[in-house]
């Protein structure tokens, strides 16, 4: 009877499912004219696979275009798929086209695929394209988060004139070099490379080998064999908490007997290879003029340079209009996971409260304000900045990132050379260190520091993101600990985050990692950013120099970025190391190109602060 109890209910809520799915077909028929993969022309003959959902109506509309490597196709082993329906659906009751286009090489779009060396010419020819249709006023919004964002800032610099906006959504991939960052659209940090690319790309490069559809097919038969054959490979599931520990890293999706693809040569490519400059990635060399509205998070894997490009946009767009027209949102939450928060948000394992913000209402005032001409009073409604701060659970707004009223104040690290673990002597103090007493750590690649949450995305199940209770990596001896005394009153940090360590080694190359944390009075250790920096780099990315044995350098680490308010008796800590394995590939300290080496040596670190060698972090507190 149980059994049939549960196959009763299946059947139901089956059924309930494709009526749902049928719905929003049936209403999207209702309201607008659906034209499914229309083979659009690029500049060198390739076609690019587009569905376009526009209103039934007489007068001309707007667009909003999302360009994408991800699989949009509205059918999936025979059935109906509702997601990017429904996106068309609310644009087109709001009066805009809905226009979604796979990148050249994905799915039924035809051509070769190169993730961040896509043509910019794609997006340029497709705003011709679109902007020439005679049921369009000519105005083009594009809108996506992570890999449907990363190709926006870079088109955007060509300067189309039908390209009116951005929406850029987590974003952080399509960043070459900002200000201080030079992340490579992620693929670095400080150097070092994270992890999560391999795992990403297992998932979405499309082998060499892959079955090409006929280059003539028409789009009749396109949409005939879309509802069957979507071009989508199914790749095994992997156990990526085992698979990033195979050694050497340019063979990490061979190991899996995964794709061959772009990610072969990217494994190769250091921070400044000319092949970055060459493709979708944006670099503040070039230049940028369009009103944008940015959105980003405060567990994403890029938040740091992230709102770096939009105080460059704000600062460098060309004419006063696009300078005045930034807008940025910084939610409490994962990597394009805005709309996940809740009255009773928890990210990992830390609790947010009521971190819900109503993003469509605000995307479609930003698209009526610039696309339509609405005098909907968004720019005097509007902050330019609107920010959550944890701890304190609320949303909070400014008109500049960071915040006009922050005060930068410097703690510096301190103790008697013993700040292994967090039962160790290290301290944050306001007074500068007196003798030099360093603190030392054996480096293992064997055995590095795991990563335990953290601003991270698309490492399968090797990492949980978000933040987590430190203490137990804290019992590490190669992790070395430093905390303030408890605070005597609530303390807001908010804004970007520097960080100088002094480092010595018996090796040519380590790595130096940094991680802030809020230890809550219990003993909780909540972690709020980290970052990392390979020695070798220390100097700027291109050249390496490396270190000679015993010697004393000073590291700069980059940036991280919170808003966070400390509760009184709560206590700011941070955590040194020279690892933070799989969020990023691990120093096998040999001096050597590291991803084609399996052999590791170990090394010795020491952290040393004193009168001479200041090591210290300095932290946006707010007034």
């Amino acid at each position: 009877m149980k059994r049939n109890r549960i196959l009763i209910l299946a059947f139901v809520l089956l059924n309930l499912s494709i009526a749902q799915e049928k719905g929003i077909l049936e209403k999207l028929n209702e309201v607008a004219i659906i034209d499914q993969k229309v083979m659009m022309p690029m500049r060198d003959g390739t076609r690019l696979a587009t569905d376009i959902y526009r209103p039934k109506t007489k007068d001309k509309v707007p667009i909003i275009f999302s360009r994408t490597p991800y699989n949009f196709n509205p059918y999936k082993d025979g059935a109906l798929v509702t997601r990017s329906l429904q996106s068309a659906y609310d644009a087109v009751i709001k009066g805009y086209a809905f226009v979604v286009q796979n990148e050249r090489g994905r799915f039924f779009s035809e051509g070769e695929w190169d993730i961040l060396g896509t043509p910019l010419t794609d997006g340029y020819d497709a705003f011709s394209w679109l902007s020439s249709q005679s049921w369009t006023t000519g105005k083009i919004a594009t809108i996506g988060c992570s890999s449907t964002a990363e190709w926006q800032m870079a088109v955007a610099s060509l300067d189309h004139p039908a390209h009116t906006t951005l929406v850029a959504q987590g974003y952080g991939a399509g960043v070459g070099k900002v200000g201080e960052y030079f992340e490579q659209g992620n693929w670095y940090r400080g150097g070092s490379v994270q992890l999560l690319f391999s795992s990403w790309l297992y998932g979405t490069q499309h082998d060499i080998m892959e079955p090409k559809l006929p280059k003539d097919i028409t789009q009749k038969d396109l949409q005939r064999i879309q509802k069957f054959y979507d071009m989508a490979p199914r790749y095994p599931t992997v156990d990526w908490a085992q698979a990033f520990k195979h050694l050497p890293v340019s063979e990490l999706l061979k190991n899996v007997d995964g794709p061959v693809g772009v990610f072969d040569k990217m494994i190769k490519r250091k921070p400044n290879d000319a092949e970055w400059f060459n493709g979708g990635l944006y670099h503040d060399s070039m230049p940028f003029n369009k009103p944008t509205f940015w959105f980003v998070s405060w567990y994403d894997v890029s938040t740091s340079p992230n709102l770096a490009l939009y105080n460059h946009a704000r600062k460098n767009a060309k004419d006063k209009f696009a300078r005045d027209n930034q807008y940025l949102v910084i939610a409490p939450t994962l990597h394009c996971a805005f709309t996940r928060a809740t009255e009773n948000t928890i990210v990992g394992e830390r609790n947010l409260g009521d971190a819900r913000l109503n993003y469509d209402e605000l995307i479609y005032n930003w698209f009526d304000f610039l696309l339509k001409g609405k005098e909907n009073n968004f720019n005097s409604t509007t902050p330019k900045v609107k920010y959550f701060t944890m701890g304190s659970n609320k949303w909070q707004t400014s008109e500049t990132w960071p915040p006009q009223n922050v005060k930068m104040t410097t703690y510096y690290l301190n103790s008697n050379g013993k700040a292994n673990t967090r039962n160790g002597d290290g301290v944050l103090t306001f007074d500068k260190p007196k003798k030099d007493s360093p603190d030392n750590i054996i480096y293992d690649p064997l055995n590095p520091v795991p990563s335990h949450g953290g601003n991270v995305c698309c490492s399968g199940n090797a990492i949980q993101g978000g933040s987590f209770d430190q203490q137990t990596n804290e019992l590490r001896n190669d992790v070395l600990v430093y905390t303030s005394d408890p605070l005597k009153e609530g303390t807001e940090v908010s804004g970007f985050i520097e960080s100088t360590l002094y480092l010595s080694s018996d090796v040519k190359d380590t790595d130096v990692t940094i991680k802030l944390i809020d230890v809550y009075p219990d003993g909780k250790a909540y972690n709020l950013d980290e970052t990392i920096q390979r020695v070798r780099y220390r100097d700027g990315y291109e050249k390496e120099v490396f270190m000679e044995s015993g010697k004393v350098y000073e590291v700069n680490m980059t940036p991280m970025s919170t808003s966070n308010y400390f509760e009184a008796g709560h206590k700011i800590r941070i955590e040194v190391s020279s690892s933070n394995f799989p969020r990023f590939d691990r120093n096998l300290n040999t001096g050597g190109n590291n991803f084609d080496e399996s052999k590791p040596s170990t090394a010795n670190n020491s952290i040393h602060h004193s009168s001479k060698y200041l090591s210290k972090i300095i932290l946006p507190i707010v007034n």
